[in-house]
C-alpha cells in the first residue's frame, strides 16, 4: 500500500525507527508533508520503476476489484440508493412504500426503499437507499437510484440507474423498443451513447419480483429469464425456482411468502417473496441479507468496527502448504490448487497460465516468447461502453505520456508508469469510466485498469482486462490489470500481463487470472468469494532467494499483519501503530 506517515500531538514526526514504513515514509517526506497520502513520484515528470521495496509492501489497492462486486451483488440483492439530495428523494414516498435493511454478515450496511405507482400505459417503479461500508479504514458511503417504466405486464420500457460514490455520480439511462436497447451513459466527464440488439427483452433487477409475482408464483414453477444490470451494463441469463410458501420471521413478525431460488451469474440466493410481488427476505451465499423493516428500523445506520474487519477478511485468501510467498516479484514458478468453489475455467489457460484439472500453473511473464499472431487481436483495438479510447482527451494523454519512443514494448511500459504515476491510490466505490478516471484522477485497481486499457488502444496497442487474483503479504486479494499485445512481426505476437497499480511491467507471477473483461465479465469472480481456497503446490524463485517455509515464516506473511491506513480528521490517511508481530 503506499505508506503514509502521521504527525504527533505535539507536531513532530513519529518514532520512525520503530515501523519500517515509517522509516520509508520519513526517507520520502522530502517529497510530500506529512499527514498526506505519500505517492513520491506521482507528481514528478521522471516516469521510473520504483523499487519493489516501495510499491510492493505499500500497496492498497490490492483491495478493489472486489469493493465493486460487492455493490453489483447487493444492489442485486434489491439494493438501489439514492441521489445526492437523498431527504428530498425518500420524501416521496407514502405510507405504502417497502422500506429494507441491508446487511453483511449480521452486520447493518444500508437501506432500501421502493414503490410501485400506477402510470397511464403501466407502472413506474421507484427505489431509493443508501450503503455504507468502512474499507481501509475510511467510511465509503454510496447512493444509488433506480427508476424504471414497465407495461402492465411489468416489462421494461424505460429506466434510469444511478451510482454515486460521493466524488461524482455515473447515469445509465436506457430506453426498450423490441429488442433494441438504446442506452445513454452519462459522467461529469460527458455522456456517451450506444444501440445494443438483444436476444430477448431484458428483466430489471429492480422489477424481478414484480414480474416473478405477475407470472406466478406457483410451487414447482421454473423459469428461465435475460436480466440486464445497469450496474454492469451486461445481460446474463438468470433461473429461478418457486418453491412452497413458508412462515417467515421479520421485524418480530411472521409473514406468509414463497421460498424462491435464484441462479445468476454462478450465484445462489434465496428470497422470500409475497403474492404481490414484496421482497420480505433474501439472503446470499457470502453474507449479504436484506429484510424487511420498518422506515424507521430501516434508516437507522451504523457501520460497527467489525463491519471492516469482515469486509477485508472476506476478501483475502490465505493459502495453505509448506511453501509461502516472501517475494512476489523473485517468483518465477507458481502451482496452485483451487478448490472450495466452483471455478470457471474459460479464461484461465494462456498468457503464462497452464490449466490441468483444478491446478494451474504460472510462469513469470518475463519468460514470455512471441507465438503466432492471436486472430481476434484487433477487436481490442475499439473503444467500449466506458472504455472510451477515441475521446480527444485519451488520445491526447497516451500520446503525451509516449512522445519520443517509439516500439509498442517501449510505449506500453511508459504507459504502466504514468497511470501509476497520475492516478491517486484510493478504494473507490464505482462504475469506472476512462474518461471519468482521466478527469479525478482518483481510483483503485479498477480505475488504473481501464484508464490504461483505453490509453493503449487510443495509440494502437490493443489491450484488455484481467482480473483474479494477486499475492501481498503471503495472502491473495482480488485484483485487476491489463494485458497488453505486443506485436513481433505480422505473424507473432504475445498478450504480456502489466499492472499500473503496482506499477509492474510485466506483472509479477502471482497474478492468478481468473477472468477478462469489463464489469459484466468480472462479476463471474462472485460465487468464489469467501469460498475459494489455495493451495501452493509448487513454488519456484530466483536463484539466491529462498521460499518461506513453515516455521520459518516471517510475521507479514498474513493479511491480519498488513498495516492498513486509516482516515484521520480532514479526510487523511495516517498509519496506525504497528501491530505485534507473529512468531
Amino acid at each position: 500500500m503506499n505508506s503514509v506517515s502521521s504527525v504527533t500531538s505535539g507536531g513532530q514526526p513519529p518514532d520512525l525507527a520503530k515501523n519500517p514504513n515509517r522509516r520509508l515514509a520519513g526517507r520520502l517526506s522530502k517529497w510530500v508533508p506529512y499527514n498526506r497520502l505519500l505517492v513520491p513520484p506521482l507528481r514528478m515528470t521522471i516516469l521510473r520503476p520504483l523499487p519493489r521495496q516501495i510499491t510492493r509492501p505499500l500497496t492498497f489497492l490490492v483491495f478493489c476489484t472486489w469493493v465493486p462486486t460487492m455493490v453489483i451483488l447487493a444492489q442485486r440483492s434489491c439494493v438501489a440508493g439514492a441521489s445526492n439530495s437523498l431527504a428530498t428523494d425518500l420524501a416521496r414516498y407514502g405510507t405504502s412504500a417497502e422500506w429494507r435493511g441491508v446487511y453483511y454478515r449480521n452486520e447493518k450496511i444500508g437501506f432500501t426503499v421502493s414503490q410501485t405507482i400506477a402510470t397511464d400505459t403501466g407502472f413506474e417503479l421507484q427505489e431509493d437507499g443508501r450503503l455504507q461500508m468502512s474499507l481501509l479504514g475510511a467510511r465509503n458511503v454510496v447512493s444509488i437510484r433506480t427508476r424504471a417504466r414497465v407495461d402492465r405486464d411489468f416489462a421494461v420500457r424505460t429506466f434510469e440507474f444511478s451510482l454515486d460514490p460521493g466524488t461524482g455520480g455515473t447515469t445509465v439511462r436506457g430506453e426498450l423498443a423490441g429488442r433494441r436497447l438504446h442506452l445513454t451513459v452519462s459522467t461529469g466527464s460527458g455522456t456517451n451513447e450506444e444501440d445494443r440488439d438483444l436476444a430477448e427483452t431484458p428483466v430489471l433487477p429492480l422489477n424481478l419480483a414484480r414480474r416473478l409475482a405477475d407470472a406466478g408464483l406457483v410451487p414447482g414453477a421454473h423459469y428461465a429469464w435475460t436480466i440486464f444490470d445497469p450496474a454492469t451494463l451486461g445481460s446474463s441469463p438468470i433461473t429461478i425456482d418457486v418453491a412452497g410458501r413458508e412462515l417467515v420471521s421479520v421485524s418480530r413478525r411472521r409473514l406468509p411468502a414463497f421460498r424462491v431460488g435464484v441462479t445468476y451469474a454462478g450465484l445462489k440466493t434465496t428470497s422470500w417473496i409475497t403474492d404481490t410481488g414484496e421482497v420480505v427476505l433474501e439472503r446470499s451465499p457470502i453474507g449479504f441479507e436484506t429484510v424487511r423493516e420498518t422506515p424507521a428500523e430501516a434508516q437507522m445506520m451504523a457501520v460497527p468496527f467489525n463491519v471492516r474487519n469482515d469486509l477485508l477478511s472476506a476478501s483475502a485468501i490465505v493459502p495453505t502448504g509448506r511453501l509461502q510467498i516472501d517475494e512476489p516479484r523473485d517468483v518465477r514458478r507458481l502451482k496452485l490448487r483451487l478448490s472450495g468453489a466452483e471455478v470457471d475455467w474459460t479464461d484461465v489457460a494462456g498468457v503464462g497460465q497452464s490449466v490441468e484439472g483444478d491446478v494451474v500453473e504460472i510462469r513469470d511473464p518475463r519468460s514470455l516468447q512471441p507465438s503466432a499472431a492471436d486472430p481476434d487481436v484487433s477487436r481490442y483495438l475499439s473503444p467500449e461502453s466506458l472504455i472510451e479510447s477515441t475521446a480527444p482527451e485519451i488520445i491526447s494523454e497516451a500520446q503525451n505520456a509516449t512522445r519520443n519512443l517509439t516500439g509498442d514494448r517501449a510505449r506500453a511500459e511508459r504507459l504502466t508508469r504514468h497511470v501509476n504515476a497520475i492516478l491517486e491510490k484510493k478504494p473507490t466505490v464505482s462504475i469506472p469510466s476512462a474518461r471519468e478516471v482521466l478527469r479525478t484522477r482518483v481510483g483503485d485497481c479498477n480505475e488504473h485498469t481501464v484508464l490504461y486499457v483505453a490509453m493503449a488502444r487510443a495509440i494502437g496497442i490493443p489491450a484488455r482486462i484481467a482480473v483474479g487474483l494477486v499475492s501481498v503479504h503471503g495472502a491473495f486479494y482480488y485484483h485487476a490489470w491489463p494485458e497488453v499485445y505486443l506485436a513481433d512481426s505480422r505473424t507473432r505476437g504475445l498478450w504480456l500481463p502489466v499492472d499500473p497499480t503496482l506499477n509492474e511491467f510485466p506483472a509479477d507471477a502471482t497474478h492468478l487470472r481468473l477472468a477478462r473483461g469489463a464489469l459484466a465479465q468480472q462479476a463471474r469472480i462472485l460465487p468464489l468469494i469467501g469460498q475459494l481456497r489455495i493451495d501452493v503446490l509448487d513454488l519456484e524463485t530466483a536463484p539466491g532467494s529462498t521460499p518461506v517455509v513453515v516455521g520459518r515464516r516471517p510475521g507479514d506473511v498474513s493479511p491480519l499483519s498488513i498495516s492498513m491506513p486509516t482516515r484521520a480528521v480532514g479526510d487523511c490517511w495516517s498509519t496506525p501503530p504497528e501491530r505485534r508481530r507473529r512468531r
